[in-house]
């Protein structure tokens, strides 16, 4: 099969598939049941060790009118400056789970973004990816 006719590659593909890795990890580790606080410090200690840049607890600027109030949104983790992480531990993720993680994309121009649910059995089924 031709290059041409392979299948095509997610955006920012390599970069998210080095994210998915870490947080696998982590929660290989830990498995569920803790507060999220405890797997965002170890998501950061595991991008850390992986190479990876990232930024915690990031204000969400809000514009209205001209005017930017402070709302208090915070996205979890913003990774290369290029992927957002919304860390999640809830019971299955919410349609407002995934409007948040799309606002928060649209708000600050960033083409990826993934919510991950830390209280599933398995992690692969607490993961949702956007994409702008």
């Amino acid at each position: 099969m031709s290059e041409a006719a392979a299948a095509p590659k997610l955006r920012h593909e390599e970069l998210t598939e080095k994210i998915l890795g870490a947080a696998i990890e982590v929660h290989k580790t830990l498995g569920p049941g803790l507060l999220e606080s405890a797997y965002e410090e170890c998501l950061c200690l595991e991008l850390n060790l992986r190479g990876l840049r990232f930024e915690r607890q990031l204000t969400v600027p809000v514009s209205y009118k001209g005017i930017n109030p402070d709302c208090g949104y915070k996205l979890d983790l913003l990774v290369e400056d290029t992927v957002i992480l919304e860390l999640k531990c809830v019971e299955r993720i919410a349609s407002i789970h995934e409007a948040q993680l799309l606002t928060y994309m649209k708000l600050l121009r960033k083409p990826v973004g993934f919510i991950i649910n830390f209280n599933v059995p398995v992690l692969r089924s607490g993961i949702v990816r956007k994409v702008l």
